[in-house]
Parts: structure tokens; C-alpha cells; sequence
């Protein structure tokens, strides 16, 4: 008698509630991210190439937004994939412009801001909430897929 399982490997009850955690942590890390950056949006204003600071705040906070709802009511690929990208994006933009002076870009101002401050942290803390639940999120459904294809393909 085999003792091998019949059924293709799928996700695991116990799984869920951990899987439902990690889409609340990152839903509120982006829901944070979206605020700080509506909050500052009118501050940003002054500094400005073809576009200003504050209007990419405001579109910041409009991709967040959108991430947070896909990450809760949408829970596909292709949503946790931008959640990712939205935060690991802005979290990467935040400590280049803290760090490196890189001047205008083309239509973008002079986003150089070598200071902390309580907001700043925030959103660091946010971002990062949110890559690394996505990123355990978006592993964990590559893995089942890639387990899902070596049953149904034999193996």
C-alpha cells in the first residue's frame, strides 16, 4: 500500500489564515503609504521640474491605494505583482533621493532630501511591511504552481 498522495499538492488549510495575514500586513502597509503620501502631497507642491514632487505624492498615493484594494479583493498574480512593484518602487525612489543627490530627471524636479523625519520612517516601514509580505505571498503561489506542474506532469 503507497502511502504517496493521490490528490495534487494544493494550498493547505492551515496555510490560509498565514496567507490571510500576510494580505492584511500588506494591504495597512499600503494603506499607510498612501496616506503619508496624500498627507505631503501639498507641501511637496513648490518643488517642481514638468511635474511636480507633490503631484507624484498624489500619484503615489493613488497606486497604493489601488494596491491595497487588489491585495485584499482581487488576490491574483498580476495584483500582487504590481503591490510588490508599487512598494519596492517607492521604497527604492525614497533611499536613492535620501542618499544620492541624482538632480533633475527630465520632466522629474530635484527630489534630493538627505533627512529623516517621522513621515519618511514611516513610509520606509510601510514599504518594507509590505515587499516582504508580498514577496513570501508571491513565492508561496510559485512554489504550489511549480509543485502543481511536476504532479500533473508525472513526476
Amino acid at each position: 500500500m503507497s502511502h504517496e498522495p493521490t490528490d495534487p499538492p494544493t494550498s493547505h488549510p492551515a496555510r490560509r489564515p498565514w496567507r490571510a495575514a500576510a494580505r492584511v500586513l500588506a494591504a495597512a502597509g499600503l494603506a499607510v503609504n498612501a496616506y503619508v503620501h496624500a498627507d505631503l502631497a501639498s507641501r511637496y507642491d513648490p518643488v517642481r521640474a514638468t511635474i511636480s514632487q507633490g503631484s507624484l505624492f498624489r500619484i503615489e498615493t493613488a497606486l497604493a491605494a489601488l494596491a491595497a484594494v487588489l491585495v485584499v479583493f482581487w488576490r491574483r498574480s498580476l495584483g500582487d505583482v504590481f503591490a510588490w512593484l508599487t512598494a519596492a518602487g517607492g521604497l527604492a525612489a525614497l533611499l536613492v533621493y535620501r542618499y544620492i543627490d541624482v538632480g533633475a530627471l527630465g520632466p522629474l524636479p530635484d527630489m534630493y532630501e538627505p533627512l529623516w523625519y517621522a513621515e519618511k520612517g514611516l513610509v520606509v516601514i510601510s514599504q518594507l511591511v509590505t515587499v516582504v509580505a508580498m514577496t513570501l505571498l508571491l513565492v508561496s503561489r510559485g512554489r504550489e504552481r511549480l509543485l502543481a506542474r511536476r504532479y500533473g506532469s508525472g513526476r
